[in-house]
């Protein structure tokens, strides 16, 4: 409990930082300096109106200085972040793992937040976390080598190659390049065999979104739905579920 307990405030210090991340990294602002200020009037944050969760619910979920509304978005981000990091410390105990899997999910929550806001994925996030996949899984041994390099091939190639025969066929971007490569990182983190797993979760979740904006008529054929999201979920689901999944197929269901 102990382990679950510190990984749980490390996340809802992490997404804390998130916050930072998601509103500036877009921009190209520094992620350090100026320090978190109001919005709306520029106040700076105080320390004690800065602790996660808890000062949001203080302060009634307004600023100190003026009463702008504060965003929901803030508590959700490091509430979220706060669980998902605890549940990588229960699956993967005190080990070097969890730490791996923390590092990502938080790679995926800040992905999500800003491609939902702003429908991009930073490079900034993406590329690193190619290479950080890659090498994370050498000093874990958790994926092979072999299979975290096929992940990033596989992962990349799959949307290149949906998003150029959208482009023929449709004659648009079916696929933007920041999916190219976050499927390239989820690739390079969970193996190419459990990305495969993670994929089709992202494609069923996503079909049954669509479908439903578009019945409702929220939603036109032609109007972009960002993928990141789903494939973040699908991403999250294959690094909590995925091996076992895989495994039961491989000696059941898949008949070898």
């Amino acid at each position: 409990m102990i382990v679950i307990a510190a990984f749980v405030v490390a996340g809802l210090l992490i997404g804390s930082f998130l916050n930072v991340v998601i509103a500036r990294l877009p921009e190209g602002r520094s992620l350090v300096r100026p320090g978190s200020a109001c919005p709306g009037c520029g106040a700076a944050i105080a320390w004690h109106d800065n602790v996660p969760v808890i000062s949001f619910l203080a302060l009634r979920g307004r600023c100190r200085a003026c009463a702008m509304l504060i965003s929901w978005r803030y508590p959700l981000v490091e509430a979220v972040t706060g669980a998902l990091f605890g549940a990588a410390a229960l699956a993967f105990g005190p080990t070097l793992d969890a730490a791996v899997a923390s590092a990502l999910l938080a790679a995926l929550v800040a992905i999500t937040l800003i491609d939902l806001e702003r429908q991009i994925i930073p490079d900034a996030i993406s590329l690193p976390g190619i290479l950080a996949g890659l090498l994370a899984n050498l000093a874990t041994g958790r994926v092979s080598w072999l299979d975290s390099v096929l992940g990033i091939v596989v992962g990349g190639g799959v949307f290149l190659a949906i998003a150029v025969v959208g482009s023929w066929l449709a004659g648009q971007d079916a696929m933007g390049g920041g999916d190219i490569k976050l499927a390239a990182m989820l690739g390079a983190f969970l193996g190419w065999k459990v990305l495969l797993l993670s994929l089709f979760v992202s494609a069923i979740g996503g079909g049954i979104l669509a479908a439903l904006l578009m019945g409702s008529g929220l939603r036109g054929r032609k109007d972009p739905l960002p993928f990141g999201p789903f494939l973040a979920a699908g991403g999250a689901v294959g690094l909590f579920w995925g091996e076992r999944m895989v495994r039961w197929y491989l000696s059941g269901f898949g008949g070898s």
